[in-house]
């Protein structure tokens, strides 16, 4: 599936998939030996599978094998995580060179399994410096303890879509930039006829389409582990702000119970019942792909996109927003190394293809070059995405050993937490810690 149709609770499957992977002490030993410049065909897998979608990413090979005709590619579209990990863990003839994965919190895992090669001795080897050509930000996701065994192939970047109508109506002239202008707007923009709801300023409910906590926390700048990798939320001051900023968006709208009936009646989040584009949500979190559909779908109100609010105290961070993307690496079972690294290079380091690649897709590019490339959609709504890709406080997660379990522990936390069944925060988030302690170290066993 595109990757932004994964559902919120995918890093659940993906974790689960990936202790096949973090229990492989002695990965399959492939070969960096090849000549690049003989015949050879080399397999590139990947998640991708809406028809324009794989369209884009066929036609990144055909330029590419122009470019190498010597190397062949081979394309398998729709992988996931779970069944890209067993094909590794078998390696054999059958196993992929080239692999991608829509999920950066698994890349602790790919690094530290030693199932995807270190890319550093490539890049020395072909002169790629990867700190001139990848934002740092992204960078920080495609590798972990050391080790750059992933690259970035294009980004998300998730920002705040705003019904420019319902704002006029509420008589609100800007979007809001601090989250106490983004609760009083909430307030205002929230329509009830008696006790039902009948529009929210912003559904704060973490179980709505993109509302993963993770993603709005970042607006804070959590830091969500110690140096020694040990959980630190209890510890972290922003994890209380943002809970606290979290009900008062609540509150402000009409209580937890009330907004979570109101969801209930929202169409599915890719459908045109779609509860921004109904009219049902005023603010609504979501990440570059969003203006598209909303174009595809002729939306019957003026939007706009502006970055998500920051915390008041960190008002001179405005313009952050929460990053994630596409990884790409090489199997450390490929016995076509080189080869399969030409490949890679050319789809994560060559400004043209980089640029055609996200142009076609709507995604965010990936290098610093592309980012400011003149070929790049000149779409005002995309550009503000790549303010927010390349803004120096933008977040990514942290990649962890046990890839995304700790976000996942993170959500189920925050369900029970929104829904008024955590009695002391404090004592929930230590809790929380040490649930995410535990399974770190279980991982690593």
């Amino acid at each position: 599936m595109p990757r932004w149709r994964i559902p919120l609770r995918a890093p659940v499957v993906l974790a689960a998939a990936g202790l096949l992977l973090a229990g492989c002490a002695n990965p399959s030993t492939g070969s960096a030996d090849d000549d690049p410049t003989k015949p050879v065909t080399i397999k590139f897998w990947h998640g991708w599978s809406a028809s324009g979608e794989v369209e884009a990413i066929n036609d990144s090979i055909a330029r590419f094998e122009k470019l190498h005709p010597n190397i062949h590619v081979q394309s398998t579209g729709n992988v996931t995580d779970a069944t890209l990990n067993q094909a590794l863990r078998a390696g054999g003839d059958e196993a992929p060179d080239v692999v991608s994965s829509f999920t950066t919190n698994n890349v602790g895992q790919f690094c530290d399994s030693g199932m995807w090669a270190d890319l550093d001795p490539f890049m020395k080897k072909t002169g790629l410096d990867k700190d001139k050509t990848f934002p740092k930000s992204l960078l920080d996701y495609t590798s972990y303890d050391g080790n750059q065994c992933a690259l970035p192939l294009l980004a998300d970047a998730f920002g705040m879509y705003y019904n420019k109508d319902a704002f006029k109506e509420a008589g609100i002239t800007h979007p809001p930039k601090t989250m106490s202008e983004f609760v009083a707007d909430s307030r205002k923009l929230t329509k009830r006829s008696g006790n039902t709801v009948k529009r929210v300023g912003f559904m704060p409910n973490f179980r709505f389409y993109q509302n993963s906590p993770d993603r709005l926390f970042a607006q804070w700048g959590p830091t969500y582990f110690d140096k020694d990798g040990t959980s630190r939320l209890a510890k972290e001051p922003a994890s209380y702000e943002f809970f606290k900023t979290a009900k008062k968006l609540m509150d402000a709208q009409g209580g937890y119970n009330a907004l979570e009936r109101f969801r209930t009646s929202f169409g599915d989040e890719m459908s045109n019942q779609n509860a921004f584009l109904t009219g049902k949500v005023a603010m609504h979190l979501d990440g570059e792909w969003r203006g598209l559909m909303l174009n595809d779908d002729k939306a019957k109100f003026d939007w706009g996109v502006a970055p998500l609010p920051v915390p008041d105290d960190q008002v001179e961070k405005y313009g952050r927003g929460y990053l994630t993307g596409t990884v790409a690496g090489i199997a450390h079972s490929s016995k076509h190394q080189n080869a399969a690294w030409e490949l890679l290079r050319y789809l994560t380091a060559d400004t043209d293809q980089v640029v055609k690649f996200a142009n076609a897709i709507h995604n965010v590019p990936s290098t610093k070059a592309a980012l400011t490339s003149p070929k790049l959609d000149a779409d005002p709504t995309f550009r503000t995405f790549l303010d927010i890709a390349k803004n120096k406080y933008s977040q990514v997660l942290p990649p962890s050993t046990n890839g995304g379990m700790y976000v996942v522990q993170l959500q189920d936390f925050s369900y029970t937490e929104e829904a008024g069944k955590v009695p002391n925060l404090k004592s929930g988030l230590q809790r929380l810690d040490k649930l995410i302690d535990a399974d770190t170290l279980q991982s690593q066993n």
